[in-house]
């Protein structure tokens, strides 16, 4: 498996229903080893945020 988004690229966060405040344009950070059930994970960071987040691929877009 293989990651879709390298690092530097700008994308969109849907943050789910449990999280719909942070949905939003993202910076991917880093990308993370594949460790649980195979999913790719992604740190992001929102010029808006003083923190960064974990995220699923599935989660993503690319950012236009």
């Amino acid at each position: 498996m293989t990651h879709r988004f390298p690092i530097g690229a700008d994308v969109y966060y849907d943050g789910g229903t449990l999280t719909p405040g942070s949905r939003g344009k993202y910076k991917i950070l880093r990308q993370l080893p594949v460790e649980r059930e195979n999913r790719l994970v992604y740190r992001i960071k929102s010029i808006a945020e003083n923190f960064e987040r974990t995220a699923e691929e599935y989660q993503l877009k690319r950012a236009d």
